[in-house]
C-alpha cells in the first residue's frame, strides 16, 4: 500500500525546474564522460576523486558529497566487491578490475546525481557480464517509472531482471529522491512489488540506482563507517541515473553526452 505519511513528504517540482535539473544532470554526465580516459591500470582512486573535483569546481558548481555528514572527497570510488561508498585513497587500479565512480553535483542549488562502471583495462566474462545485467537492471527500473505506478514497480523491474540472470539485489541502499535537497522522499529500493510504496507523480526527481552483486546479497559497512562490502567477497556494480517523473513517463537528466551508456566505453 502507497505510504501516506511519506506521500506528504515527497515534493512535486515545477515544470520549470526540469531544466535545472537537466544542467545539474549534464555536469555529472560530462564529468563521468572525461573520467572515463583515466581510469586505467596503475592510477590511484584517489587521483581520479581529485579530477573530478577539478572538473566540477572548474565549472563552477560543488561537489556534493564533499562535507556531507562529514565525507571528504567528491566521489565515492568502489572497486570490485566493494559495493558503494568505497573512499578515495592510495589503492591502485589494475587490469581486470571493475570499479564503480559515484558523483554527485550542486549546480545552482540543484543536484545531480549519477555513477557507472569502469572496466579497467581486459576484465573476466563474469565482471562484465554482472556489469551488463545490471545497468539493464538500470534501464527497465527506469520504463517502469510513469505517472500512476509506483517505487514498487521499479523495483521489481530491476529485481526481477538481475534474479532471473542468477545475480542477487542488495537491499541495504537504496535509490532516492533529490532536487535541491540531495537526499529526500521517496525511498527508491532496487527490489519490490508491483503497486507497492509511493504513487509516481509528474513532477517528482528519482534516483533510480541498482546495486547487483555476483553472490549473495548480504553486504556489511566497514569500520570506517562508509565502505560498504559484499560479505562473500563478490564482486558486485552499480548504475545510477537522475530522473524526473513527466507527464506521460521520464525523462533523464544525466545521459551521457559523449554517448557512453553501458561498458566497454568509445
Amino acid at each position: 500500500m502507497p505510504d501516506i505519511a511519506e506521500a506528504r513528504r515527497i515534493t512535486r517540482h515545477r515544470p520549470e525546474d526540469f531544466e535545472a535539473m537537466r544542467t545539474a544532470g549534464r555536469l555529472v554526465a560530462q564529468a563521468l564522460d572525461m573520467i572515463t580516459a583515466h581510469v586505467r591500470p596503475g592510477v590511484t582512486t584517489a587521483a581520479l576523486d581529485r579530477l573530478c573535483h577539478d572538473f566540477v569546481r572548474d565549472y563552477g558548481a560543488i561537489p556534493a558529497s564533499l562535507g556531507y555528514q562529514g565525507y571528504q572527497h567528491a566521489t565515492c570510488i568502489s572497486p570490485n566487491h566493494v559495493v558503494c561508498h568505497g573512499i578515495p585513497g592510495d589503492r591502485r587500479l589494475a587490469e581486470g578490475d571493475i570499479v564503480n565512480i559515484d558523483l554527485a553535483v550542486i549546480v545552482n542549488g540543484w543536484h545531480g546525481d549519477s555513477s557507472r562502471m569502469y572496466p579497467v583495462g581486459p576484465v573476466g566474462t563474469l565482471a562484465q557480464r554482472l556489469m551488463d545485467v545490471t545497468h539493464e537492471a538500470m534501464i527497465r527500473g527506469i520504463a517502469a517509472i510513469r505517472p500512476g505506478a509506483t517505487v514498487g514497480d521499479i523495483g521489481h523491474a530491476m529485481q526481477r531482471h538481475v534474479e532471473a540472470e542468477r545475480f542477487s539485489v542488495v537491499r541495504e541502499f537504496c535509490g532516492h529522491g533529490l532536487g535541491r535537497t540531495y537526499h529526500a522522499a521517496p525511498d527508491v529500493p532496487n527490489y519490490g512489488r508491483p503497486g507497492e510504496g509511493a504513487v509516481l507523480r509528474p513532477g517528482m526527481f528519482l534516483t533510480v540506482e541498482p546495486m547487483v552483486n555476483a553472490g549473495r546479497p548480504a553486504v556489511k559497512v566497514l569500520g570506517d563507517g562508509w565502505t560498504a562490502v559484499t560479505r562473500d567477497r563478490s564482486l558486485s556494480a552499480q548504475f545510477e541515473h537522475s530522473v524526473g517523473v513527466t507527464e506521460t513517463g521520464v525523462e533523464i537528466f544525466t545521459l551521457s553526452p559523449a554517448g557512453y551508456t553501458r561498458p566497454p566505453y568509445g
